[in-house]
């Protein structure tokens, strides 16, 4: 970037790197095909106390999960039940400053739950438990 009013020349290492995003641009090392919000299979490189270390796909973007976004409940926030090469699904949250993914198990979870609830809790999707309830009272009586 140039500003010539204050002559000033601003430059950057991350764009000489292979596969570095234009200027606005968002892939960088194969973080470029996913998206905020998608689900993908990630397989494990490394367990650490804070998280988990792992890659998109066979080829694709590393990121990190951090202890917190492993499971809703507090038994399933451990690094160490997971193992080297295993597969999981979670849901990229978002992309650190150097533009590689961050994922979620946790988000994957609740997005799965809201869903679910959408489909199968709407008045739409057939009886409610209260409909079903006063049936069985009635047949009772």
């Amino acid at each position: 970037d140039v500003d010539v009013e204050k002559e000033r020349i601003s430059l950057g290492m991350k764009q000489l790197e292979k596969g570095a995003p234009a200027a606005g641009g968002v892939s960088a090392g194969g973080a470029g095909s996913l998206r905020r919000g998608e689900v993908v299979t990630v397989t494990v490189l490394e367990v650490r106390d804070g998280g988990l270390e792992v890659q998109a796909g066979e080829d694709g973007a590393t990121g990190f999960i951090k202890r917190t976004d492993l499971g809703r409940d507090r038994d399933e926030q451990r690094p160490d039940r997971f193992q080297v090469g295993q597969k999981l699904d979670a849901m990229v949250i978002g992309f650190d400053r150097s533009k590689k993914p961050n994922f979620s198990v946790k988000a994957r979870q609740l997005a799965e739950e809201k869903e679910a609830v959408e489909q199968y809790g709407s008045s739409e999707a057939g009886a409610s438990l209260g409909d079903i309830l006063g049936a069985a009272l009635k047949a009772k009586q």
